[in-house]
């Protein structure tokens, strides 16, 4: 899977991601430099996701927040900030979300790759479409 990755502050926690992503055989797109402002970093995620450069987007910034918003404003992006593998499993069944926000200040390596392996196995279900379709 290419998965676009952005983060306006590099950290142990993103190079674990990242490590762990790859691990996973999947392509790390970097959709923005490291350091770059979070409304960047936001945007830049959304907009691979959004035109196919990538299938699925990963963001950070402290709260993870601000880089949840401004993937958010990227039309035909469903970003969610999650905190815990359970949320972020509900995010892609019940909101297709197609891009995890995390927070760098509250997130530890494993809650973050406990909840890309959830985020990454789960399928939208497809008894929610109706719904989504009313976020267009």
């Amino acid at each position: 899977m290419r998965i676009a990755f952005g983060t306006d502050e590099a950290t142990a926690l993103t190079d674990a991601v990242k490590q762990h992503l790859a691990d996973g055989g999947h392509n790390v797109v970097v959709a923005a430099a490291e350091g770059a402002p979070w409304p960047d970093v936001g945007r830049a995620v959304g907009e691979a996701v959004v035109d196919g450069s990538a299938d699925i987007g990963v963001v950070c910034c402290w709260t993870g927040t601000g880089v949840s918003i401004a993937a958010n404003k990227v039309p035909g992006v469903r970003a969610a900030l999650c905190a815990d593998a359970e949320t972020a499993r509900g995010a892609r069944r019940w909101n297709d979300a197609n891009v995890l926000a995390l927070s760098l200040r509250l997130v530890s390596s494993e809650v973050a790759t406990e909840m890309l392996d959830a985020f990454l196995s789960t399928e939208p279900d497809p008894g929610e479409s109706a719904e989504i379709a009313k976020l267009s």
